[in-house]
């Protein structure tokens, strides 16, 4: 599979995981101002921890179990992610649709890292 990938702005789950932290970025422009430092901050940085973690786990393709690290950092990222959603939308601070869109989003991420993670042979450069 990664041997036709030459970035990992190729890789689909990067690409769904920098939409939803954009999308994010953008919905909590209205946040409360109290909330700025606390669950803005939060959210933004977990979301974008995801696209981060994805692009350390493509450079450290050489080592399998680096990789996977990387990959198991990037789906426990999204499921914090997920927590923070589920607050802000308790909150009243995102309406049910984009809650429902992004939590949906989330999941699908994990579940491509999911696969990832459970065939890195697929992923990883042999020596």
């Amino acid at each position: 599979m990664s041997e036709s990938l030459r970035h990992f702005r190729e890789l689909r789950v990067y690409q769904a995981a920098m939409d939803a932290a954009l999308r994010i970025f953008e919905l909590t422009r209205s946040f409360p101002a109290d909330e700025r430092f606390s669950l803005t901050d939060q959210i933004r940085r977990s979301s974008r921890s995801v696209c981060a973690n994805l692009a350390e786990a493509w450079r450290k393709r050489r080592y399998e179990a680096a990789f996977v690290a990387k990959l198991n950092d990037a789906e426990a990222e999204a499921a914090e992610t997920q927590v923070w959603l589920e607050i802000a939308s308790r909150n009243g601070y995102l309406k049910q649709d984009a809650f429902t869109d992004l939590d949906a989003a989330c999941e699908s991420i994990q579940s491509m890292l999911v696969k990832m993670i459970s065939e890195p042979s697929k992923w990883t450069i042999r020596k």
